[in-house]
């Protein structure tokens, strides 16, 4: 009977989610050919030689999305904590990034136009009731933020912050699709070990690992399509959310979510202070893009990227809030040694 529920519960909606976004993709990959909607070579960070087919986040999004309404029929998802207004803003908030990743990818928006998306998505998040009621001090304790501004605030900065590391982050085949896939399986335990027994957040975190692992499937270097803007930033909008409504794991997201997290801050501050230009202007100066300096190929950064991203969120499982702090102070000390080795072996490589 328990192997029952484990394969009702759990296998059943990953499995269900990847099969219909290996074939929603071809799907896509196909509309995206006869639309005429592809990512050209050309630009400083772009590294494919030739046009991809672009707008893969549609094949995500809609497996995401149709797996979840049948869970949401079934009744299985609503466990107390989630309300189905939470679903409604879940779907809206998606549906916004794929509109705005469509004319991104089809018109290339600039920057003061492309954020206009993912801040109407954040806002609508917190429109249909999302809140932080409190979040844990590490020194003992809990910081209550239910009815003051900071719940708002701190939901909008956050998802903004993750839909904009996911997007800086999709610089290599199969990179954000596959951190997404690692970053939903953490959750999804976390939640075994610390939400209400065959919670919704479990499932929607399988839901979201499936249709991303499903997606990865045709992104995997050499990619046959790329997530678009909608798709990159949809994951890390997704993670987000995830976080919020497992109870505030955001300490979790955040050791998943680490290395592109610190790597973001430290472009953003050195484009703003150093280079004196604006932190939304594309580049190859993430790590990602280094550590091909450095000498490694596509697949052996992504792994690389994968297992740290792993041996950091696995951490989050075990640990409470001190403990994922400590963590997260060991993760930036292995971002600057990752910083150092490059240096290094480009010192090395060109003199």
């Amino acid at each position: 009977m328990a192997n029952l529920l484990l394969v009702k519960y759990y296998l059943l909606p990953f499995i269900f989610s990847f099969l219909l976004a290996v074939v929603a993709t071809a799907l896509i990959r196909k509309l995206a050919r006869q639309l005429k909607i592809f990512d050209y070579p050309g630009e400083p960070r772009k590294i494919h030689d030739q046009p991809i087919p672009s707008l893969g986040g549609l094949a995500i999004f809609f497996s995401f999305l149709m797996i979840t309404l049948v869970y949401w029929q079934s009744g299985l998802i609503m466990d107390g904590r989630i309300e189905p207004k939470f679903i409604v803003g879940i779907i809206g908030g998606g549906l916004l990034l794929m509109v705005g990743g469509y004319i991104d990818d089809k018109y290339k928006l600039a920057p003061p136009w492309s954020i206009i998306w993912p801040a109407l998505a954040a806002l609508t998040i917190i429109l249909f009731g999302f809140k932080i009621g409190y979040i844990t001090n590490p020194f003992g304790g809990l910081l209550y933020l239910a009815g003051t501004i900071w719940s708002p605030l701190l939901i909008f900065f956050w998802l903004m912050g993750m839909m904009y590391t996911t997007k800086f982050l999709d610089g290599l085949d199969g990179l954000v699709s596959g951190v997404a896939v690692i970053g939903s399986i953490i959750l999804f335990l976390v939640s075994l070990f610390w939400d209400v027994p065959l919670s919704g957040t479990s499932i929607l975190c399988l839901i979201l690992g499936g249709s991303s692992l499903g997606f990865l499937i045709w992104n995997f270097h050499p990619a046959k399509i790329f997530l678009g803007e909608g798709g990159s930033t949809f994951l890390g909008f997704m993670l987000g959310v995830l976080a919020i409504i497992s109870g505030a794991k955001i300490a979790t997201a955040l050791l998943v979510m680490g290395l592109p997290i610190l790597d973001v801050i430290w472009v953003i501050v050195r484009r703003i202070f150093r280079e004196k230009k604006s932190p939304f202007l594309a580049d190859k100066k993430h790590l990602h893009f280094r550590l091909l300096d450095a000498g490694l190929n596509q697949r052996q950064v992504v792994l690389l990227l994968y297992l740290l991203t792993l041996l950091f969120g696995a951490t989050a499982i075990f640990q409470q809030t001190f403990g994922k702090l400590i963590a997260l102070g060991i993760l930036v000390i292995v971002m600057l040694g990752l910083a150092w080795w490059v240096i290094y072996r480009y010192k090395q490589k060109y003199g």
